[in-house]
């Protein structure tokens, strides 16, 4: 069992930054891939970042390539998302999960088999 807490989500204006952590407990592989997405209202549930416990590779959506960070502390189990320049069509509520660690479906909702319980990011215009 993995258990993942989101925190770090609120209300900030478009062109702010708002830091967001994912706390996780539990069978913490260093295989398995940790992953934040978003879902917006009436929207489906997206990709945003990936990042591996082990290595340097870390995977973006084109919509946030360039603005938003994904790193990782491996001492504290801790993954970040630092989100720069937000925009208002980037709120949503942010999911931190994580999975087994396979490459070809990294960028996907079925590619991940726990999940924290989300954090609300707004973003004013």
């Amino acid at each position: 069992q993995v258990q993942l807490v989101e925190s770090g989500g609120g209300l900030v204006q478009a062109g702010g930054s708002l830091r967001l952590s994912c706390a996780a407990s539990g069978r913490t592989f260093s295989s398995r891939v940790m992953g934040w997405f978003r879902q917006a209202p009436g929207k489906e549930r997206e990709f945003v970042a990936a990042i591996y416990w082990s290595g340097d590779s870390t995977y973006y959506a084109d919509s946030v390539k360039g603005r938003f960070t994904i790193s990782r502390d491996n001492a504290k189990n801790t993954v970040y998302l630092q989100m720069n320049s937000l925009k208002p069509e980037d709120t949503a509520v942010y999911y931190c999960a994580t999975g087994v660690g396979r490459l070809v479906g990294i960028r996907q909702v079925s590619g991940y088999d726990y999940w924290g319980q989300g954090t609300q990011v707004t973003v004013s215009s």
